[in-house]
């Protein structure tokens, strides 16, 4: 790996103060499966101190989505204890996780990320702070022994919360809609952190493809631009030997690149360096970054042939896109292409680099034009790959990209609604693009219904904060091989928050 220690100085100076809060529960809760497998509420308490013998099982109910570190205040009742207590623990973010079984599941994501503890408790009275930090609304308390001579007694529990969000800086919406954008800013608070976490319930780490999204919220919110001017130095200081912008970023011990490319999201380092510019007017920071953006151009000759196309995913590598397994990327990332040189190209423009620019506009006219190799005359789309795959995702990002001008894009995305087959979209990061489609090719009317059906949908179904993966068709799908590492927090799902204060009603 490859380290710009300067630029690891910029983003130590720009840490973020980060805002602590104690918040304790609002109920106790009890929840059962319905007829169709969900978890519903039977009863709910106030929250009092509680005697608990063996065997015996609590719900806390916080209220809404923290992140942070619990604090429990436990004591006990009969003889003086004899024998350590043994309690298990298990934090959700959803009342689904908590009949979730850790030991039945088999998925490829490490169970590590699963939220459980087993804790012995040889001293009582105590106070018990978990070291490690936790993404919840609801805390289970379940006693696996204690012994027979006393009983255990939860005298309180508390969240010690952190984001690095300030809640008196953000900006009020007083728009239709209101919850939808309620549930957004707390989705993104929750992943304000020491940096734009794309979870904090997992990965925890810097994502570009989260940062993009999460940025665009923030500028309509929050407001912490050094939180994204830290997140942009922190990628450029920690790269590949070859300069390549790594799809994320570890921060600690250290910061260190992850070994996982990707062809888009390090390409989407250009407009997202470029939202930041419209937002703040730094242009320094745009000096001292282009050279890094730029290069994330250079590095992808390589990946195209000598038509000017990308080639197919097997030749190409990993490139995201979005969670559908089945999806072919060959058309979806030269739309990205397109979409991240349009990027570079204003930059260069902002920059004055009049050189650098021509180029570029070169560059863009020939991989457009070679766009047009994908195009299905006779179904009127773009397929992607060997197969002549169809899909949304490569609707969405040749639109994006400029391929076709604007009522030619209101046409394709008019048309793929109607082609039975095509690969759909399985994540609110893909429908953040596909919303931002629709509106490019003039359809506010249409992309504000897709997103109202889409993020009301998560709603609808109980979300706080708004999950890292949704199928409207399947809602406990996941990519992983089971919901209990899903992550009901996501970062790339904040859109709604952008979208509704910047594009549908401009109310701030």
């Amino acid at each position: 790996m490859k380290r710009n220690e300067e630029f690891i100085k910029k983003a130590d100076a720009l840490f973020p103060e980060i805002y602590i809060s104690e918040i304790h529960p609002e109920k106790i809760v009890n929840f059962k499966k319905d007829e169709t497998g969900d978890a519903v509420s039977t009863e709910c308490v106030d929250f009092t101190a509680c005697v608990l013998d063996k065997g015996a099982r609590l719900c806390l109910d916080f209220g809404a989505h923290y992140v942070g570190h619990p604090v429990l205040k436990l004591s006990y009742e009969g003889s003086h204890p004899d024998a350590p207590a043994w309690i298990r623990l298990k934090f959700a973010e959803m009342p689904c996780e908590l009949f979730e079984n850790a030991l039945e599941y088999d998925g490829w994501i490490s169970t590590g990320w699963i939220q459980e503890e087993q804790i012995h408790i040889d001293v009582l009275p105590c106070e018990i702070k978990l070291k490690r930090r936790y993404a919840f609304r609801y805390l289970q308390i379940e006693v696996l022994d204690v012994s027979g001579k006393y009983s255990l007694k939860l005298e309180d529990a508390v969240i010690c919360a952190s984001t690095s969000a300030d809640v008196c800086n953000i900006s009020e919406y007083t728009g239709p809609y209101q919850e939808l954008d309620k549930i957004a800013c707390n989705t993104l608070k929750s992943c304000m952190q020491e940096v734009f976490e794309d979870g904090p319930k997992r990965d925890r780490r810097l994502w570009i493809g989260d940062l993009r999204i999460q940025a665009l919220a923030n500028y309509a919110t929050y407001r912490n631009y050094d939180l994204v001017k830290r997140c942009l130095y922190l990628f450029a200081a920690s790269t590949y030997d070859n300069g390549r912008i790594a799809a994320c970023i570890f921060t600690e011990p250290e910061i260190e690149a992850d070994d996982t490319a990707m062809f888009d999201y390090s390409l989407l380092f250009i407009p997202t360096l470029l939202d930041y510019f419209k937002a703040t007017g730094d242009i320094q920071t745009v000096r001292e970054l282009w050279p890094s953006a730029l290069w994330q151009i250079e590095l992808c000759a390589d990946y195209f042939d000598e038509n000017n196309l990308v080639r197919d995913l097997d030749e190409m590598g990993w490139c995201f896109l979005d969670w559908n397994l089945n999806l072919n990327k060959q058309a979806g990332a030269q739309g990205v292409y397109l979409y991240c040189v349009k990027a570079a190209i204003e930059l260069a423009g902002v920059l004055n680099d009049a050189q650098t620019k021509e180029r570029l506009e070169a560059d863009y006219t020939l991989k457009k034009k070679a766009a047009a190799l994908l195009w299905d005359e006779q179904k009127g789309v773009y397929i992607s790959g060997k197969d002549g795959q169809i899909s949304f995702a490569s609707q969405v990002w040749m639109v994006l990209g400029g391929a076709l001008d604007t009522d030619e894009s209101t046409a394709l995305l008019s048309r793929i609604e109607k082609i039975s087959g095509a690969e759909k979209m399985v994540t609110p990061y893909m429908m953040h693009n596909y919303i931002d489609a629709l509106l490019e090719a003039g359809l506010k009317d249409k992309a504000l219904e897709k997103m109202i059906y889409y993020w009301g949908g998560m709603q609808k179904d109980g979300a706080d904060t708004f999950w890292e993966m949704y199928n409207p068709e399947n809602p406990k799908e996941s990519p992983y091989g089971g919901t209990i590492v899903n992550s009901y927090c996501h970062a790339w799902s904040c859109g709604p928050a952008y979208f509704l204060r910047k594009k549908f009603f401009r109310i701030v």
